[in-house]
């Protein structure tokens, strides 16, 4: 018999004062809320079927995370293994398999329709799986998860160095609409110095073999604050980019966190690498919204008129947005319910890393069931997610929205964080949005964490990265 699933209480605590003017632009890339160094482990985590049991099940999305690559970036803090050999990435296909099969199973305990209308494969770089390997992949999405690849809105992760023909094959074959191409810079130089050791030669011909799979989507990944780089260099990288008439860029300012290549090599001060970045990315947006892009968040710019083709890298419908219906597969998935979020262990050190993806290949097929590593979601927590959500994208945020959601006013939960941002003169208010200005948009990395709870704060701060 399932066990009954028992969460907090949602309680919202009365709003604090916002924090002080921040340091920098840059305090944090908020991608979803709460972070994963928030998750905690459960001494006996509810049964997926009781989580899936409360949600809607005919529009979920598909996450599936694949944990390697072929080298490891000097600014990458992400959950990644590079040069894992085939008995690894066989291995952890198998487990997958075996993942999705107790997920479909505690989907379906519920008795409604299940249907995926979004999915993605991101990592990691999936394409690190070879040809056969991701028809593998695509057969558990497909057949065992039951989501219909060719009809969802389906976004995968690629790099110039795995980008192959016979993996793009495969995914132009099965219907993936959107590729994803990490660049960061087109020229060598800033390429070496970002510890991203590529020629612009591969990067272009990995360009050209993704224009001639047509696919619908092409996404070009380019990063600004690299030691040596100026608007000169950067105009390089981003005439390069347009040239390929990519229907999605998104400009990354780069972060040098502990534990990366980058973590003891960048020696500009902190004043210089925040002026350095900001006007780098004021150039970037200018320049790319007069050759006819869109600025849809900080991030992200599309091509006008381009048609939409979600992406659910994680953090949900688009750059900042999650939401419940998320499913998650694979070692550093995160799953979102309304209740509860959750996922595996989560680490960036290269051993714990490599500790976590060997745990999971050990993974019992019946701890599967179970949610594991988690934060529960309350009211106070659901409402900071829609916040960040809405507010930190182009659109902005609809208080009337807000209030029949929650049943609260913005401005009476928020009170202070507002009040900080008209101060600051971040914040546009209209007769029914409120958004970001663009000097707002350009700290959005600042105003996100202003609408963190003290308990997620603490929690990430209590973390000890292994």
């Amino acid at each position: 018999m399932s066990r009954a699933v028992a969460l907090p209480t949602p309680v919202f605590p009365a709003p604090r004062p916002a924090d002080t003017q921040p340091e920098t632009p840059y305090e944090q890339y908020v991608y979803a809320y709460p972070h994963q160094k928030a998750y905690r482990l459960l001494d006996d985590g509810p049964l997926l079927s009781d989580l899936w049991a409360r949600e809607r099940l005919d529009a979920l999305s598909l996450y599936v995370h694949i944990p390697f690559c072929e080298m490891r970036c000097g600014f990458c803090n992400l959950f990644t293994r590079t040069g894992a050999p085939e008995d690894v990435t066989s291995a952890f296909l198998d487990t997958l398999e075996r993942q999705a099969r107790v997920t479909r199973e505690a989907l379906e305990a519920k008795g409604d329709p299940v249907r995926f209308t979004l999915a993605a494969f991101g990592g990691g770089t999936p394409t690190y799986l070879t040809a056969r390997e991701l028809s593998s992949l695509c057969d558990t999405a497909e057949n065992i998860m039951g989501a219909d690849l060719r009809s969802a809105s389906w976004s995968v992760e690629t790099s110039p160095q795995t980008a192959t023909a016979d993996r793009l094959a495969v995914l132009a074959e099965r219907g993936a609409t959107r590729l994803s191409i990490g660049v960061q810079s087109f020229i060598d130089e800033e390429a070496r110095a970002a510890v991203r050791p590529q020629k612009r030669a591969e990067v272009e011909s990995a360009l050209a073999r993704l224009k001639e799979a047509k696919f619908p989507i092409l996404n070009i990944d380019l990063i600004y604050g690299i030691d040596g780089q100026t608007e000169r260099t950067f105009q390089v990288s981003l005439d390069a980019a347009l040239a390929w008439e990519p229907e999605e860029i998104y400009l990354y300012p780069l972060y040098v966190r502990p534990l990366t290549g980058l973590s003891t090599r960048h020696a500009t001060t902190l004043q210089d690498w925040n002026d350095q970045r900001l006007r780098l990315y004021r150039h970037g947006r200018d320049h790319l919204l007069s050759a006819g892009y869109e600025q849809t968040s900080m991030r992200v710019f599309k091509r006008t008129g381009t048609a939409a083709v979600e992406d659910t890298d994680g953090s949900g419908i688009s750059e900042y947005n999650q939401q419940a219906g998320m499913v998650g597969l694979g070692v550093g998935a995160r799953s979102f319910t309304t209740d509860l979020h959750y996922t595996t262990d989560y680490a960036v050190a290269v051993p714990e890393v490599r500790r976590i993806i060997d745990d999971y290949i050990a993974t019992p097929t019946e701890a599967f069931r179970r949610a594991r590593w988690a934060f529960p979601m309350d009211g106070s927590e659901r409402r900071r997610m829609y916040v960040l959500q809405h507010l930190l994208e182009a659109d902005g945020l609809r208080p009337a929205a807000y209030e029949e959601l929650f049943g609260t006013r913005f401005e009476d939960d928020f009170g202070p964080q507002l009040a900080t941002l008209r101060e600051r003169h971040w914040l546009r208010e209209g007769d029914r949005t409120a958004s970001l200005t663009p000097n707002g948009m350009a700290w959005a990395d600042a105003v996100g964490p202003m609408f963190f709870s003290d308990h997620v704060k603490d929690t990430m701060r209590a973390y000890r990265d292994r």
